[in-house]
């Protein structure tokens, strides 16, 4: 069983910073990638961003220049440092890993249960 758990939400106002955690757990053989989307009430859920295990990184434009993913300390750990936070931020963020659980299997995606980000003017 793989366990996604995402920290670090809150109240912010505009201009100010976040950083949000999230560790995978569990049964993993492989990790493939782990990155951070968000949802707005009414909204479909979008990237914000992500990386893959050669390194390469993927940001929305909308975030471009003001938020940076990066690997935690621990395995299987990303974190989403965000900066000159925006009232249109604001959304439920929830953590993404695309793993294999064991040697030769499909890589699945696992979502964590969302942390939430509100930022006010």
């Amino acid at each position: 069983q793989v366990h996604v758990v995402e920290s670090g939400g809150g109240l912010a106002q505009a201009g100010e910073s976040l950083r949000l955690s999230c560790v995978a757990s569990g049964r993993i053989f492989r990790v493939v990638a782990m990155g951070w989307y968000r949802q707005a009430q009414g909204k479909e859920r979008e990237l914000v961003a992500v990386f893959n295990s050669g390194g390469d990184t993927n940001y929305a434009d909308s975030v471009k220049g003001r938020f940076a993913i990066s690997r935690g300390g621990a395995s299987n750990t990303v974190l989403l440092q965000m900066n000159n936070l925006k009232p249109d931020d604001t959304a439920a963020y929830y953590c993404s890993a695309r793993l294999a659980i064991r040697n030769g299997e499909p890589v699945d995606a696992y979502w964590g249960q969302g942390t939430q980000v509100t930022v006010s003017s």
